[in-house]
Formats: C-alpha cells, structure tokens, sequence
C-alpha cells in the first residue's frame, strides 16, 4: 500500500522540519535583523546572514517578512514605535515644545536598545532608498510632521524637515561620524543649546 502523498508547500514557506516556528520565532529574527543592519548598513547585510544570527532557515525569514526592504523597515519601525510618543511631546502645548523634542531625540540615541535601529536607518539610509524611505517615514510623517500640525503653525512640513536638518546633523556628527567634543558632550548641554532653535522652527510665526 502507497503512502499518501505529502501536500506541496507554497512559495516561499520553510519545510515543516526546518521551519523552527514558534511564538518567539518572529520576534527573535527581527532583533536578529536589527543587530546585523546596525553593524554592516543596508547593502552589506543579507536575509542568509539574518538568518544565521536568529538560528533559523532564510525561507523563514522570507516566509514572515517577505522582502529585505520589509525585513528592515519591521526591525526598525517596530522597534521605535514612534506613534506612542508623539502625544507626550506635543501634550504639554508649544511652550517647551523645543526641549521636550531634543530630550525625547538625545533619548533616543542615548538609550542602546534604541541606538541600534537609529544606527542601522541613519548609515544605511546614506546609500539606499529603502533605508531612507524608512528615516523619512520615522523621523517626518510618525513625529515631527505631526508635532508641528498639532501646534497648528504654518508650513508644517517645512518646519519639521528643518527641525529634522537639525537633529539628524547632530546624530551623525555625535554618535556615527563621533566628532569631538560633541561626540563626548554631556546630553544635557546638547539640550540646552539645541532647545531654543527646536523652539523657535516649531513654534514662532
């Protein structure tokens, strides 16, 4: 007597026996896929070399996240959720707004579970369009966007990439390109001197 035959898998689906699903499975291959973009960028970073970091088979990888440009913006948006924030920035109304929004950015970078996915968008973004598509996304449509219309100023987009201008620069020069003394700068002096011009794109006439 022939055994049954075994049902096809469909494209892109990892062999039962190789597919290691389970509750923690998803969630341990984008921590993976942040750690090895923030260490290698956008272009040097490969969905097999994701996968050999989180234990699991590439068609895995594929078979949650689809794409590398999915894979990279999940390990990265997610990991940020900057929705949740926005509405402690703006709050408190404009006044302060420009130091609440350098405290909760400096926060951001200082924090090295948040660092890492910044790393990973602010490097590769230099070079890739999905990357950059993901820091536009992050840092104007998800925050700053919406921080200047909730403070109902005129051109709201145009203050909030200004402000964007500014705090990216920083990024770069502190924590990637590590110039000094802004590399080594207490926070709170950063805040101090960056407050006002925050202040001042957001919230003046």
């Amino acid at each position: 007597m022939t055994e049954p035959a075994k049902p096809r898998r469909g494209p892109g689906r990892p062999r039962q026996d190789e597919a290691e699903e389970g509750p923690g499975t998803q969630e341990r291959i984008r921590l993976a896929a942040r750690e090895v973009f923030a260490e290698r960028g956008y272009d040097k970073t490969s969905v097999r070399g994701i996968a050999k970091v989180a234990g699991v088979d590439p068609a895995l990888v594929h078979h949650y996240f689809g794409s590398k440009d999915d894979l990279f913006a999940a390990a990265i948006e997610v990991t940020m959720e900057p929705a949740l924030v926005v509405p402690a920035i703006v709050g408190e109304g404009p006044e302060g707004i420009g130091e609440r929004l350098a405290r909760y950015f400096l926060g951001i970078w200082e924090n090295p579970v948040t660092r890492a996915p910044m790393l990973a968008v602010v490097r590769s973004a230099l070079t890739h369009e999905a990357a950059a598509a993901v820091l536009r996304r992050l840092v104007l449509r998800r925050v700053l966007e919406r921080v200047a219309a909730d403070l109902d100023v005129p051109d709201p987009t145009f203050r909030a990439e200004l402000a964007a201008s500014h705090m990216i620069g920083i990024a770069l020069l502190r924590y990637v390109v590590q110039v000094e003394p802004l590399a080594s700068a207490d926070p709170e002096d950063i805040v101090t001197l960056v407050a006002p011009t925050l202040q001042r794109y957001l919230t003046e006439e």
